[in-house]
């Protein structure tokens, strides 16, 4: 799937599933700020790419996003 054909609700959503399965360091977090600066859909397809590579799929299909259970999942 090309993650420009989601939504912004579903960019949110992959980008969060993706965020837990990453240490939360300065240098992590950062290297999407440097794609997406001050523009939060960017940022969102930054992390989900980074996860795509990372661990082969979307976040909600592979890896450890998958077993993620988002608290408000609408």
């Amino acid at each position: 799937m090309d993650i420009n054909d989601l939504t912004l609700r579903q960019l949110q959503k992959e980008a969060a599933r993706a965020l837990t399965a990453m240490e939360a360091t300065n240098n992590n977090i950062h290297q999407f700020n440097k794609k997406a600066h001050h523009n939060s859909q960017l940022w969102y397809k930054a992390v989900i790419e980074w996860y795509v590579n990372t661990h082969g799929g979307l976040p909600s299909e592979v890896g450890p996003g998958k077993d993620i259970e988002l608290i408000y999942d609408v």
